[in-house]
């Protein structure tokens, strides 16, 4: 049975694999499987895509995936069953946020099994995960398909090539196929490559297999007694495997020591192939007396000399330990993020022409909801804020170019077409830098853009307590002490606000301060170190950085992009706030070196469906309240009482100097008080760590860069007996793979610019010796030869070579910068000890430890590189 494929869809052509689901969707047609992860961004993603599939009457079902185990059971459950080879009837299956980093051909089952049973089955994944780095099995794997002439298994398939996907593939028999957001088109040429190269390569064996059959043969060219004896050393392999039919090849793969999964066996060739090869080495005795025979007619020309088999497998093995370096280098190049998963699929949207309001406000709620969690293009960290204010500088260019790109749309499909609405927000809106609190009517429920200050659910607390909350402002004014808190009290008190007046609704307050509040806020911010609170105010339409966005429902309720985000993460993270009992993951699933801890950490199957329960319900109710504004407005106090749990927590953590200095990183574990509960779930622990790397940061007088911020947040969960553990790296924005290539071509433009002086400088000096010898009475075609030029050629050509390599070097290097490998570090420190982990999450950085371990785990993890 033919094997999945694994391709990856270029950006250009994001569209041509959904066109293609409507022609072939049909009544009888399979409901379209959504495997979405438990997230703010997928979640949104998941959204806007059951938007434009009920568009088009395409059935679809939503299933929520907390993390491996639950993806593993869906695969179990109703991936299989899809497939032909099982009774199904093929369809799709679409990975919102889910699956990017390991093989799904393998976990979805959809690979040949040692029987040669199994494969795709007709079942087509599409795979959107802002996640790196790629599994790039699910990226470059070689399309195996059935040949309709022969029957027979190969290599390739119509409209794909080495993996990438044509405008003329039409989808209908299966596989694993992969959205890129661009990042693969530009930067993952040389991946792309060595890991074709790797499939399309010859089993060579090993090098340690050369030695022991060296003797004095190596450098001796083999006669003609030895020449079949070599050949059948050669391609027995080949010649084996052609006893076995095709149903029976299943296609092996090996691990790379990065974790990626990467073929080392591919397709067995047939025999001839093997012959061919030798027959162009020189290897078959029907060359060699051609050969001896044309030595006979020309015995003037040197034959070349023939290339040992031995010879041969040596340069095999060279080339493969190359293209496994590359790989490995990538997997080992750290975590990153990204673009996020809702504004791939908004793009989706966009090139069908299917744009609205909603679809747009879920892109742009997806989007905002990254920066909550430090997602940047360096992994999980901190965010390098710029002066700029607001959002500005959260992912670097690319998250700026994402955000400008949303800013168009959001005038394009919301223009001011009201003369007294458009004198208004001259007056009270954007002009002017006033955060807009209220919708232009009744019926209004466009998006609008807001200078918005980096506070906290700010339309829904007083002034004061949504500054008291704000971890941008806790970490610069040392909010967790007195002294901080008296600052903050002062820095109210210069702007003119009294603070009976800021600990009302901030929707209360008295419209003269709402109006001047940014002006107030731009004048005395700075005084207290806090550049960047607010953006800039526009000038004649010109936006700046860190504006925000705003949407209002009528007179119900009037919210920002982050309050949605913040609240749509809080229901995921708390669920209900009056029901604090219940862990987010089920038990089940470590990894245990020891038999004898088996039976503590097994979970009756209650147990785990009662926690799969409260999962699914937990994503229903985030689920729900994108689509209904009163349901989210319902939630923005289980918000608020996350936010007050991290001030407290972080305050409690810092006072009683809990966070200890290790040798690679910082750590702080959460074991008391009245909060502990909340903190097992990885995303508040992550917001949570976020708010204490942030404050250590300014505590060490950095001023905001991320140095030393990398730490290790550990959240006791008691009732399991295990700790909840985040590794939250260096952070900063990094260039996007654009920037890089415009920086390669730029140095390539000077680069060819001083070859092209230095041609002009030798053409100057060869015509200045041409005249004095013609001057001295030379002939032209005497003038003399340029062997001193050419040797001068070959040393700048050879000096410029270095710098090729010397910049490739580089542009690794800066393209690991500061990423975070907690991920890495963790698998590594796991093998070295034997501890007792479950890696479920999707988040590499995140792990489950038994209680027992930790210290144990913590110490050897201080020794490794946790960023790069």
């Amino acid at each position: 049975m033919p094997s999945a494929s694994d391709m990856y869809l270029p950006r250009n052509l994001i569209a041509h694999l959904y066109q293609n689901l409507i022609k072939r969707t049909h009544a009888a047609a399979p409901p379209v499987l959504l495997l979405v992860a438990l997230e703010p961004d997928a979640l949104c993603a998941g959204r806007i895509l059951t938007a434009l599939l009920k568009r088009d009457y395409i059935p679809h079902k939503i299933q929520p995936i907390a993390g491996y185990g639950d993806l593993s059971r869906a695969a179990e459950e109703l991936v299989r069953p899809m497939r032909t080879t099982d009774g199904g009837s093929g369809g799709v299956v679409v990975c919102l946020g889910v699956g990017g980093m390991v093989d799904l051909e393998e976990i979805l089952g959809l690979d040949v099994d040692e029987d040669g049973q199994g494969g795709s089955g007709d079942v087509e994944v599409w795979v959107l995960d802002a996640r790196r780095p790629w599994n790039l099995a699910n990226v470059f794997g070689s399309p195996i398909s059935e040949d309709p002439a022969t029957g027979e298994l190969v290599r390739r398939r119509a409209g794909v090539d080495k993996g990438k996907v044509l405008p003329s593939y039409q989808s209908s028999r299966g596989g694993i196929i992969v959205f890129d957001d661009g990042d693969i088109e530009e930067e993952l040429q040389a991946e792309r490559a060595a890991y074709c190269g790797l499939e399309e390569m010859p089993e060579v064996g090993e090098e340690e297999d050369l030695d022991d059959n060296s003797d004095d043969q190596d450098e001796e060219e083999p006669s003609s007694a030895q020449g079949p004896k070599k050949r059948k050393s050669w391609s027995e392999d080949e010649e084996s495997g052609d006893d076995m039919t095709d149903d029976e090849r299943p296609r092996q793969r090996r691990r790379s020591n990065s974790g990626g999964s990467i073929p080392s066996s591919p397709e067995q060739r047939p025999a001839r192939r093997g012959l061919m090869i030798e027959n162009q080495l020189g290897g078959s005795s029907d060359f060699s007396r051609s050969d001896s025979r044309s030595r006979s007619v020309s015995p003037s020309i040197a034959p070349p000399k023939e290339q040992s088999v031995k010879s041969l497998r040596r340069q095999l093995i060279q080339t493969r330990n190359k293209y496994t370096n590359v790989l490995d280098k990538y997997y080992q190049l750290g975590t990153s993020y990204a673009e996020p998963v809702s504004s791939l699929v908004y793009n989706l949207a966009s090139e069908l022409g299917r744009e609205d309001n909603d679809l747009l406000w879920n892109a742009i709620v997806g989007v905002s909801s990254l920066e909550l969690y430090g997602r940047t293009g360096s992994g999980v960290g901190l965010n390098p804020l710029s002066a700029q204010g607001g959002s500005a500088g959260w992912n670097g260019n690319r998250g700026e170019q994402i955000r400008s790109v949303l800013r168009d749309e959001v005038r394009r499909l919301n223009p001011i077409t009201d003369f007294a609405n458009g004198a208004r927000d001259a007056m009270m809106g954007e002009a002017s830098g006033v955060i807009p609190t209220s919708a232009r009517s009744a019926t209004d429920k466009s998006i609008r853009l807001s200078p918005e200050p980096r506070f906290l659910l700010l339309r829904h607390w007083s002034l004061y307590e949504s500054m008291l909350h704000s971890p941008y402002l806790s970490a610069k004014l040392h909010i967790w002490s007195d002294a901080g808190q008296k600052r903050l009290a002062k820095l109210l008190a210069k702007m003119g606000v009294s603070l009976s007046e800021c600990k009302q609704r901030y929707t209360h307050m008295d419209m003269e301060l709402k109006r001047g509040l940014r002006e107030r806020l731009l004048k005395f911010a700075p005084h207290y170190g806090l550049d960047g609170l607010v953006p800039p105010v526009g000038r004649s339409g010109d936006l700046k950085d860190g504006w925000g966005f705003v949407r209002c429902w009528g007179w119900k309720a009037c919210l920002s992009a982050i309050d949605a985000g913040v609240i749509l993460g809080a229901i995921l993270e708390v669920g209900d706030a009056k029901n604090l009992n219940h862990s987010s993951f089920d038990t089940s699933n470590f990894t245990s070196t020891q038999d004898a801890h088996q039976n503590e950490v097994a979970s009756t199957q209650e147990q785990q469906n009662l926690a799969q329960e409260h999962i699914t319900s937990r994503f229903w109710t985030a689920y729900d309240a994108l689509g209904s504004i009163d349901l989210l407005v319902d939630h923005i106090t289980t918000a608020q009482h996350l936010h007050r749990a991290i001030l407290r927590t972080g305050t409690a953590l810092i006072e009683k100097r809990q966070i200890r200095h290790l040798r690679a990183f910082r750590m702080a574990v959460v074991k008391e008080g009245p909060d502990v509960p909340l903190f097992t779930h990885p995303g508040a622990l992550t917001k949570l760590a976020l708010w204490i790397a942030e404050a250590i940061v300014e505590l060490n007088g950095t001023k905001g860069k991320n140095k030393g911020s990398e730490l290790v947040m550990a959240g006791l969960d008691d009732s399991r007996g295990l700790y909840v553990v985040v590794g939250l790296g260096g952070g900063g924005a990094t260039e996007s793979a654009k920037e890089r290539l415009l920086k390669r071509e730029a140095r390539i433009k000077a680069k060819e610019g001083r070859r092209e002086k230095r041609r002009k400088e030798r053409e100057g000096k060869r015509e200045a010796r041409r005249q004095r010898n013609i001057a001295a009475g030379l002939e032209e075609d005497e003038v003399g030869d340029d062997t001193e030029e050419e040797e001068e050629d070959s040393e700048e050509d050879s000096e410029d070579g270095d710098e090729d390599d010397s910049d490739a070097e580089d542009l690794d290097a800066q393209r690991g910068s500061g990423r975070n490998r907690f991920g890495n570090a963790f698998q590594e420190v796991v093998r070295e000890t034997g501890a007792r982990v479950r890696m479920d999450s999707f988040e590499a950085c995140v792990i489950e430890i038994k209680k027992e371990d930790l210290s144990g785990f913590l110490e050897r993890l201080s020794m490794k590189a946790v960023v790069g």
